[in-house]
């Protein structure tokens, strides 16, 4: 607040020293530091007292909470970025795949997904069998032999 340094500190001391004397000096510099302190004690009950009546825990509280919400929020959008970044990467690049498939394939159509024939031929697909059919499939059709 005040920017005294060592030598406006010296040049007060000196004149004081000259105006109260140097038997007075001590007594009138302990009454000075005492009268700041009291002022310091007021000040601080004063203060007190003011925050008790307008109930400044109440609002410290209750911004503290609006922080920590704030800040879970952010998380929660951090997260939530997170989670949905493979997912764009992975329908950019089958958008990408599917929309190059179309190109190349000439006058052919490319089944949707979710189609179960193909246009040139109205015959049905039938979708992959899991592992384990297969598997069981390969088995029976090797007893026959």
């Amino acid at each position: 607040m005040f920017d005294i340094g060592f030598f406006e500190l010296l040049v007060i001391a000196v004149v004081g020293l000259l105006v109260i004397g140097p038997e007075r000096l001590p007594e009138t510099i302990r009454g000075i530091l005492l009268t700041i302190g009291r002022v310091k004690r007021g000040l601080s009950n004063t203060r007190q007292e003011l925050e008790r009546q307008i109930g400044a825990d109440d609002i410290r509280r209750q911004l503290h909470n609006e922080e920590i919400m704030a800040r879970l929020e952010q998380t929660r959008q951090d997260i939530d970025h997170t989670l949905n970044t493979p997912k764009a990467i992975a329908d950019d690049i089958k958008s990408s795949f599917d929309g190059s498939a179309t190109k190349n394939a000439g006058d052919e159509p490319v089944a949707e997904a979710g189609e179960n024939t193909r246009k040139d031929d109205k015959k049905t697909i039938q979708p992959a069998a899991p592992a384990s059919q297969a598997a069981a499939t390969s088995a029976d059709d090797n007893s026959e032999i």
